[in-house]
């Protein structure tokens, strides 16, 4: 016990280290204060309605009204029974936001390197470079949280695997089966996708070795053990996979069955655009800037302060200096391709010539397979700059036209590069290896990574250009000699942090050089790296992320203000839609924070709302917007925002006349245009038999109407004396939505592109839609039994360890 003791200290220091770490990085935290992040502020929007509903009842309600005319909230932080693997989740990230993200990024490439057996002083080490990877900061600066809590169990995943092939089946069986779990549990299908691409590359890696050196019955075997690792991890998170896969077949990333645009061009298929997936694209040339941070200009908006060119030539057009230092704090001196950016995706120039320094010193599969994911992931990463790559991916590899910003798989790259410099180093440290080879290493990476910073310093002016597509728009602004003078200091930061990365190359080269000629001890030489490492990546870092982003906590958890519009809106207690015209509707969760919204914001939207959008919404169609129960517009004046009340909506519910068959998505959609929708239903021709007639008589006195509502429950009392066709301004999902009438259930159907309807029987009754998605039910049942297996199987697994290990002795 003892010895075990001896062993566990380290790493409880470690542990302790990153906690100290995480906190003192976002030391704001300590303050109370919380990060403002702009998704979660849209986040919050949406989800208000449904947190509400919970707190208020105890229920989730898995649906919400507040966003799109209504949508599941699956993909809106539901909560799910049995979801016992997001409770673990829960307990390990006990540091206050975002600290707690960090502190996952360190926990889990340490974890890795301690599995590639690295000693615990360089485990700590490659934790951090991994953890202060600056695109890894700025994605907790803006709030992708779920995109930072996928990445942040990666090396779980990847660590579990390579146990397995290390032949520690049953150690390599728990971390994989803990790792996928957590990874699938924190719901950025995006991210899980493109780790599924780098275990690709490693197990064709290891399959090719174990060919080679005639072990594939242990390949396979290993390989059985993942596999029911992996099935018991999707299990446990089985009704949010199955919710998701429901949702997405409904949103945008889906197959609505339409093949036309609002240009009337017949090319919409199935899964996202192929100019919206690649959208953003990482330039060729932009790659450098994983070593040369500001190489193509920083972010889009760039503080270069009251010395730069801009400034004074602002001066000199007649700028007050408030006005010319205010423009200068968020100078566009991007110059890349992609049309928006945050900031660098900057790697570290320690961390990336430690990373070549390996490439010399490191053979066999490790290396073969970091280098080929790193080189897959740089590839996609440029997406149209790569075509015929990026398509042949989206024709042919299932799942990747579902998701966009191709730019964002460079979060291979950031995990491998760090992985592959801290075995190097381990290796140069550590490895009997002769000082020879060692020095060949370190002369060859000094050559070509500060060869390459010295060639971009000498010879800039002629290399590029410093030039963006987006300047003729900025000469039409301010003059082509503000531009001339922007370009100047596009090519001074360009110059300042190519010199800066250089520097850095050298003081790192020469700390293993004074290693190598045993003037620095080895515990130096690593805390001397320690040092220029997080100099390196921290003060980049907080050029974009830093206590400035902190507000009190109030701030983030009521991100939106009510405006004189919102208070006027909310004096009507009724069930109805907003439309908000002050913006973009279909791009802010601001209208959800206070009403129901016929916009909202969201990553998938219901892909039928967006083509109503696009073909009608967007240009203000107003029997449309009636048919969605829009009693309130917000219109922008020029003494601001103002509600418009609309006398000419439809209601929760009416009654039509008669039914317009329709025969596929095509004529169900463009059969809007010009319609009648208080008097005319459309409808598709699957949906016929629910329909006894397409003419309906006219009941003057018959009437219906809302009287109890609830996200998950609406109950309508009518009055009819013939049947009558019902359209209710709801939208249709096919999947949990049941219809009764006097408590009896009936069917529904679609009507209008995306409303339901129901034939009712002529007297008085009353109509319940109620929502009981069926796959929470199904989805929890098998987390429960998954989890339970699993839990067996990890205490099972270590029991026998135990017994093996007394066996030994």
């Amino acid at each position: 016990m003892t010895g075990f003791l001896k062993k566990s200290l380290p790493h409880l220091f470690v542990f302790l280290g990153f906690i100290v770490i995480s906190l003192a990085y976002f030391y704001p935290v300590l303050q109370g204060k919380e990060i403002f992040q702009s998704d979660i502020a849209q986040y919050i929007g949406m989800a208000r309605q449904q947190n509400e509903f919970r707190a208020e009842t105890g229920e989730e309600p898995y649906w919400t009204d507040a966003a799109f005319g209504g949508m599941p909230t699956y993909q809106l932080g539901a909560n799910y029974p049995h979801n016992y693997i997001k409770e673990f989740d829960r307990a390990l990230r006990f540091l206050p936001r975002p600290a707690d993200y960090l502190f996952l990024y360190f926990i889990g490439l340490y974890i890795l390197l301690l599995v590639l057996k690295i000693d615990y002083k360089l485990a700590f080490l490659g934790a951090l470079a991994f953890g202060f990877s600056t695109y890894l900061i700025i994605i907790l600066g803006v709030g992708h949280n779920a995109k930072a809590h996928a990445i942040a169990y990666m090396p779980w995943v990847l660590g579990g695997i390579l146990l397995c092939f290390n032949r520690k089946y049953i150690t390599g069986f728990i971390l994989l089966a803990l790792g996928m779990a957590l990874e699938i549990s924190a719901n950025h299908f995006q991210m899980t996708f493109y780790l599924l691409l780098l275990v690709l590359v490693l197990g064709l890696v290891y399959l090719y070795d174990a060919f080679k050196k005639k072990e594939l019955p242990h390949f396979f075997k290993a390989v059985g053990v993942m596999v029911v690792a992996v099935i018991l991890a999707i299990g446990t998170n089985a009704t949010n996979l199955l919710a998701t896969k429901q949702y997405a077949d409904f949103s945008t990333r889906g197959d609505t069955g339409l093949t036309i645009t609002p240009e009337g061009a017949a090319d919409k298929t199935e899964g996202l655009d192929y100019n919206y997936i690649t959208e953003y694209s990482y330039g060729i040339l932009e790659s450098f800037n994983l070593f040369i941070p500001r190489f193509m200009g920083g972010s889009s908006a760039e503080d270069v302060g009251t010395e730069s060119n801009i400034y004074q030539e602002l001066l000199k057009m007649g700028a007050s200096p408030m006005q010319a230092r205010q423009f200068a704090q968020s100078a566009p001196t991007y110059w890349g391709d992609q049309p928006f950016v945050g900031a660098p995706a900057y790697i570290g120039a320690t961390v990336i010539f430690l990373f070549v320094f390996a490439l010399f010193l490191i053979r066999g599969r490790l290396k073969w397979w970091i280098v080929g994911g790193s080189l897959l992931a740089l590839l996609l990463s440029w997406g149209k700059n790569f075509g015929f790559l990026t398509q042949f991916f989206i024709d042919y590899v299932p799942l990747y036209n579902k998701f966009r910003a191709v730019s964002s798989i460079q979060v291979i790259l950031e995990l491998c590069v760090p992985i592959l410099a801290i075995v190097g180093l381990s290796r140069f440290l550590y490895s009997e290896e002769n000082k020879e080879k060692k020095m060949h290493a370190l002369k060859w990476a000094s050559i070509i990574v500060g060869g390459l910073a010295l060639v971009f310093l000498l010879f800039k002016s002629v290399l590029f250009s410093f030039s963006s597509d987006t300047d003729s728009a900025i000469i039409q602004q301010l003059g082509m000699d503000f531009l001339r003078a922007l370009k100047e200091d596009r090519k001074a930061v360009f110059t300042s942090d190519t010199i800066r990365s250089l520097v850095l190359v050298v003081l790192v080269a020469g700390a293993l050089w004074l290693y190598l000629q045993k003037k620095f001890s080895r515990n130096v030489v690593i805390v001397a790296l320690g040092v220029l490492i997080l100099f390196d990546l921290v003060v980049i870092d907080k050029r974009y992320v830093d206590s400035d982003d902190f507000v009190r906590s109030s701030v983030v958890n009521t991100p939106f203000q009510p405006n004189p519009a919102d208070r006027e809106i909310m004096k009507d207690n009724g069930h109805y839609r907003v439309f908000d015209l002050s913006g973009n509707p279909f791009n802010t969760a601001r209208t959800s924070y206070f009403h129901n919204s016929v916009g909202g914001y969201h990553a998938a939207k219901p892909g039928r709302m967006q083509e109503l959008y696009d073909f009608y919404l967007s240009q203000n169609n107003l029997q449309v917007l009636n048919m969605l129960n829009t009693k309130y517009f917000i219109i922008p004046t020029e003494e601001g925002v103002v509600a418009q009340q609309n006398p000419e909506t439809n209601g929760n519910a009416w009654f039509v006349e008669n039914v317009k068959l329709v025969q596929n998505a095509n004529e169900e959609l463009l059969g809007l245009k010009g319609l009648n929708t208080k008097k005319t239903a459309v409808v598709d021709s699957k949906f016929r038999e629910y329909l006894s007639k397409t003419e309906f008589s006219t009941d003057s006195l018959a009437n219906i109407e809302l009287v109890s509502y609830q996200p998950n429950e609406l109950k309508y009392r009518y009055s009819a004396e013939n049947e009558q066709l019902a359209l209710f301004s709801e939208i249709y999902y096919p999947h949990g939505w049941q219809a009764y009438v006097d408590g009896e259930e009936v069917p529904h159907f679609r009507a209008n592109y995306v409303l339901r309807a129901m034939l009712v029987p002529a007297g008085e009754h009353e109509v319940t839609f109620k929502f009981e998605p069926q796959v929470v039910k199904t989805g929890s049942s098998i987390a429960l039994a998954s989890t339970g297996a699993l839990a067996l199987l990890i205490i099972g697994g270590i029991f026998y360890k135990m017994k093996r290990n007394r066996n030994t002795f």
